[in-house]
């Protein structure tokens, strides 16, 4: 079920669900992804060394999950290049921020599939407060809970209801098997209107 991010908007648009995250710029990683989403709650602010807790949050990872952390969008770093590599380690399937990450160099090493909002040198430890794992977050103006799905590739992220995870597959299977046919069209020289109005694509 990995589509492409641009058919599971297209199938949430003919469901009336809003699910495309904004603002997520993708770091590291390539192709598509999808998984269920680990939600990672946290605060900006002065705390203890001990709070940021990231150490819990990488225990907390399933294999395939996708971690999907809501920094409140703060241009502080709550993920680097330890963080990557034990994440991945973990089974992680990618890290969504909306927030910011630090060591590009040594997260992109792991391959990790990964997109925030900022990108910084600026340490998280002192910074940030990890409140809840689990718990319903916003990111990229969505809000997910656990039990919802991701998906995710260079174009953009999309949420998925995980109780409308079904129907939004069965619709993007339609429409991507559509696609494939538009696409054969064209390739042996149908015009594109032609194709479009014969394939109601338009």
């Amino acid at each position: 079920m990995k589509f492409a991010s641009a058919t599971w908007s297209d199938a949430l648009d003919q469901l009336r669900i809003r699910g495309v995250m904004e603002g997520l710029v993708l770091r590291s990683g390539a192709g598509p992804i999808l998984g269920p989403a680990l939600t990672v709650k946290e605060t900006a602010g002065e705390f203890p060394l001990e709070e940021f807790g990231i150490e819990k949050v990488i225990e907390a990872i399933t294999p395939g999950a996708i971690l999907v952390f809501d920094a409140g969008g703060e241009a502080v770093s709550t993920f680097g290049g330890l963080a990557a590599l034990a994440a991945r380690k973990q089974g992680a399937a990618g890290v969504i921020i909306d927030g910011a990450c630090r060591d590009l160099a040594e997260i992109q090493s792991t391959g990790l599939w990964l997109a925030s909002r900022h990108l910084t040198p600026l340490s998280g430890k002192g910074r940030i407060r990890t409140e809840a794992i689990g718990a319903p977050v916003t990111a990229g103006g969505i809000e997910v809970k656990l039990g919802d799905f991701i998906a995710a590739d260079e174009t953009g992220i999309v949420r998925i209801p995980g109780d409308r995870l079904g129907e939004a597959a069965e619709i993007a299977h339609h429409l991507q098997a559509r696609e494939e046919i538009f696409v054969k069209a064209l390739r042996e020289g149908e015009s594109f209107r032609a194709a479009a109005g014969r394939l109601k694509h338009l």
